[in-house]
C-alpha cells in the first residue's frame, strides 16, 4: 500500500472518530476542573448557597452583592494555607477576588456536603 493510500484510511479514520467525540461530548455538561482552585470553587458553586446573618448585613453595608460574590465564586483564589479546616461540620474556606469597585475583599465560606454558607465578606489586608 502506498503512502497517500494510508494517509487516506488514517483520515478517514481521524474523521470519523473525531465526529463521534464532539457527537459523544456535546450533549453533555463537561468541565475540565484539574485544578484545586477551580475544583473547589466549582463544587462550592453547583451547591445550595446561603448566606449567613452576618455575611447578610455587610452586604447590606455596600460591600459586596450578589453578582460579586458569584463573580468571585466563578474567578476568585482560594488561600489553601487558610482553607480546608474543618468547621461547624464542614470545612472552610477563604476566596478572595474583588468587587465591581475594584476593592479586593476576602470571602469566608463554610462548604458542607449538601450546602455552602456564605460566613464573612471582608475587605482583604495586604
Amino acid at each position: 500500500m502506498k503512502f497517500y493510500q494510508r494517509l487516506a484510511y488514517y483520515l478517514v479514520g481521524f474523521v470519523i472518530g473525531s465526529f463521534f467525540v464532539v457527537l459523544v461530548l456535546s450533549g453533555k455538561d463537561t468541565r475540565c476542573n484539574y485544578f484545586p482552585n477551580a475544583r473547589v470553587l466549582n463544587d462550592i458553586r453547583n451547591k445550595p448557597f446561603h448566606y449567613d446573618s452576618v455575611a447578610t448585613k455587610q452586604m447590606s453595608e455596600g460591600l459586596a452583592d450578589k453578582t460579586d460574590i458569584k463573580n468571585i465564586l466563578t474567578h476568585g483564589d482560594v488561600d489553601f494555607d487558610k482553607s480546608n479546616i474543618p468547621a461547624e461540620g464542614g470545612k472552610k474556606y477563604v476566596i478572595y477576588g474583588q468587587n465591581k469597585k475594584a476593592k479586593e475583599i476576602t470571602l469566608e465560606v463554610i462548604n458542607y456536603s449538601n450546602k455552602a454558607v456564605l460566613k464573612n465578606i471582608s475587605e482583604t489586608k495586604e
